[in-house]
Formats: structure tokens, C-alpha cells, sequence
């Protein structure tokens, strides 16, 4: 089920209490410091679903993780499906508990039964889910089967789950080591390539005194000198090999494939289906000669993502929300900019310093989609931490605009 079934199905929460753990803000930061690309890392859990499936018994397994506003399924065995909204997902509840969390029948309970997956033509009634929980101790998604069939797992079953959604965080856990190993050469090759050009400077200008020395020194029959004068010349041509052994090093280890057309594709297949629900204009351009320059995405989807998933919670059926990709590259300076605007209700001078504070509360959208209070705050967290601004511009009833820069 992709994106538009998701749509055409997708029906307004029941009104009711929502499940928040009580850790939400911790539990939030955890996931965003995974800092996952949710379009990349299906392919990691394939097999984990499948045998979820086949030891339930069930017709589809899901790996869901759940941020402040969206349920993002990274792997899915039996349901072709990439995301839904927070409240309309069932893992909602398993994330708020210590153990697993079990729906013989999804049409009976006053939670589920309004879901566009329990009525036709999907008509789904069993769910079973286990959560996600970190070393830490948070809860940050869940592994989850559903079924047709009205059932009931034994324990034996249940065990092997939770065996499975200890593995998933496993992998988890490894993938974000392996992320900041990299972010950890990236800096490292940052320092090699400063050290490199901080020593090429002071020894090549030592190298042509030599030069100069040596052809004086022929004049005034200095063999002694001279015979010394050749094995600094010879060592400092050793340090330079080897400063440019390290430049070359660093160019491969440098290397990132992400740009801003990568960066615009990916936006565009994340947070698409979430604006088509709302009937929502949405578009990602990128204004920028430098397309194809290479770039670090280290928190930058996790940043343009909650400010992309706030402008679709506050803007109108048949309202529209734009993002603007650029690259400003002068000679001293290189600066990301991330314009994200939507034309909703706009926010008051004081929200605007709420905002810029950390102390906003959060409010219902448009279409009484909850937020939970704590994705803008993290969205200045993360740009902060990335030596990076964020200015915004709105004014009520006339939407809003944020402007975000980064520094690489």
C-alpha cells in the first residue's frame, strides 16, 4: 500500500485520549540522535519481517518507528506501506508500554475500529506489537503483525517476538555506530586536510631558501653546508609526499553522495504522501547552481523534516507548503539554506519568540492532527549543534516561513 491508498483511506483519528509515554521528550531526542534516513535502511530488516510473519502465523509484519507526528514503517512484509500518522497508527499504544501490546479484534475496540486499515478493503483485525526499546531504556518504535483472522499468539510465539525486536535494536544500534564512525572520519579527514596545507605553507617556503642557499652556498665553496642543506632537502620532500598521500586520502574518505538533488528527491518521497492527504500543494525546488556539489546529510533531514510535517499539520485542505533548496558558495564561506513556507494560519510575534525560545506548547492542526510539543525545540537543537541558524517570518492568518542556514 503506498502512498495513495494511504490517502484515499485515510480517515480522522477517533476522538479520544492519545497514549504519551512519559519519557516523550527523551524518547523523541533518542530517535532524532539515530538520525536515520528512512529511505535507506529497509533493506536492513527484510528478514527480520518475514520471519516475524511466518512465526505469528500472520499476513503482514511491519518495523515502525514513531517520531512526534508520523509512523514510518522502514520494513514491511505483506503491506506495501511507507508511512501513516501518528494517530492513526495502533504502535501508538505499544510504544506507551512496558511489555507487548495485543488487539485480538482491531473492529471491536474502541481504539481501532475507525482505522482505514480495519474497514474495507483491507479489513484488518489482528494486532500484536512489540516495542522497539533502546539501551536506554526508550521506547522509539515497535515490531508489529497484523492478520484478517481474529487470533490469539501463544507464548511460545511471543517469546520468539521479543527475541526478533531485540535483534531490530540491535541493528539499530549498530547502524548509528556506524553513522558516527563516519562522521568521525569525515572529521578526521576535515583535520588531515587542514594539517596538510597547515604544513605544505612553511616548507615549501623552506624549500626554495634551500634553493637559494644551495646556489650561493656553490659560490662561496660551502660543501659542508651544502652537504647538509641536501638532507633537509630530501626530508622535506618526504613531508610532502606524504601531506599529499593524506589529501588524496581525504578526498576518498570526504566523499559523500548526497547533493541537493538527492536531497530534494528524498523529501519529496518522505513527506509527499503526507501533504496529498490533506490535499496539500507541496513542492521542493532547489534555487542553486551548485546542484551537484557534495554535502554531509548528517541531521538535515531530520531538521527539514519536522519543519515540513509543522507546516502540512498547520495548513488548510487545498493549501500549499514549499521548501527551497540552495547552496551559497563564496570564497570564504559555504552556507546550506532551508526555506520551508507554508500559507496556514501564521504565528503571532510572541509564538515566533516562543519559538525561537523553546518554550512553545504544542497545538492541534488543521484537521485536529496532535503534536506533541517537542519538534521545534529539537529542530533549534539540531541546528545549533550544526553552528547554523534559523529565522522565521510570519505574520497570523497569512502563513509562516523558516529560514534555516548551515555552515559546511
Amino acid at each position: 500500500m503506498h502512498g495513495a491508498l494511504f490517502h484515499d483511506y485515510m480517515a480522522v483519528a477517533p476522538e479520544q485520549t492519545r497514549p504519551i509515554p512519559l519519557n516523550e521528550a527523551e524518547r523523541i531526542k533518542t530517535l532524532a540522535e539515530f538520525d536515520f534516513d528512512f529511505t535507506d535502511i529497509q533493506t536492513n530488516f527484510d528478514n527480520i519481517t518475514a520471519l516475524a510473519a511466518k512465526i505469528s502465523g500472520t499476513n503482514i509484519s511491519l518495523v515502525n518507528l514513531i517520531d512526534s507526528f508520523t509512523q514510518w514503517s522502514v520494513s514491511n512484509y505483506g503491506l506495501e506501506i511507507d508511512q501513516m500518522p501518528r494517530d492513526e497508527s495502533i504502535c501508538q499504544y505499544t510504544i506507551a508500554q512496558d511489555g507487548h501490546f495485543e488487539i485480538s479484534d482491531l473492529s471491536s475496540d474502541e481504539r481501532s475500529k475507525d482505522f482505514f486499515y480495519v474497514r474495507g478493503p483491507l479489513n484488518l483485525r489482528y494486532y500484536f506489537g512489540i516495542p522497539l526499546r533502546t539501551p536506554e531504556g526508550y521506547n522509539i518504535g515497535a515490531l508489529c503483525v497484523l492478520d484478517q483472522d481474529v487470533k490469539k499468539l501463544s507464548p511460545e510465539k511471543i517469546e520468539l517476538l521479543k527475541l526478533l525486536a531485540i535483534e531490530v535494536v540491535d541493528k539499530f544500534v549498530n547502524l548509528k555506530v556506524l553513522h558516527n564512525t563516519r562522521l568521525s572520519l569525515d572529521d578526521l579527514s576535515i583535520k588531515q586536510r587542514k594539517l596538510a596545507h597547515d604544513i605544505r605553507g612553511p616548507l615549501s617556503g623552506i624549500k626554495g631558501l634551500i634553493e637559494i642557499i644551495r646556489t650561493r652556498g656553490y659560490k662561496n665553496k660551502m660543501f659542508d653546508v651544502m652537504d647538509y642543506l641536501f638532507m633537509i632537502d630530501k626530508s622535506n620532500n618526504e613531508v610532502l609526499d606524504l601531506t599529499e598521500e593524506i589529501l588524496i586520502e581525504e578526498k576518498k574518505i570526504i566523499k559523500d553522495d548526497f547533493n541537493l538533488n538527492i536531497f530534494k528527491d528524498k523529501l519529496e518521497k518522505l513527506y509527499a504522501p503526507q501533504a496529498k492527504a490533506k490535499n496539500i500543494f507541496f513542492k521542493v525546488s532547489v534555487i542553486s547552481a551548485h546542484n551537484e556539489v557534495n554535502f554531509s546529510k548528517s541531521k538535515l533531514l531530520h531538521i527539514s523534516g519536522n519543519l515540513i510535517s509543522n507546516a502540512i499539520k498547520f495548513s488548510s485542505d487545498y493549501g500549499a507548503v514549499t521548501v527551497k533548496l540552495g547552496l551559497d558558495i563564496k570564497e570564504q564561506e559555504k552556507n546550506l539554506r532551508i526555506s520551508v513556507s507554508d500559507n496556514g494560519n501564521g504565528l503571532s510575534q510572541a509564538k515566533i519568540d516562543q519559538v525561537m525560545n523553546g518554550d512553545l506548547e504544542s497545538s492541534d492542526g488543521t484537521q485536529g492532527e496532535r503534536g506533541y510539543g517537542f519538534g521545534l525545540p529539537m529542530v533549534l537543537r539540531d541546528i545549533k549543534s550544526l553552528n547554523g541558524s534559523m529565522e522565521i517570518i510570519s505574520e497570523e492568518g497569512w502563513g509562516t516561513n523558516f529560514e534555516v542556514k548551515i555552515p559546511f
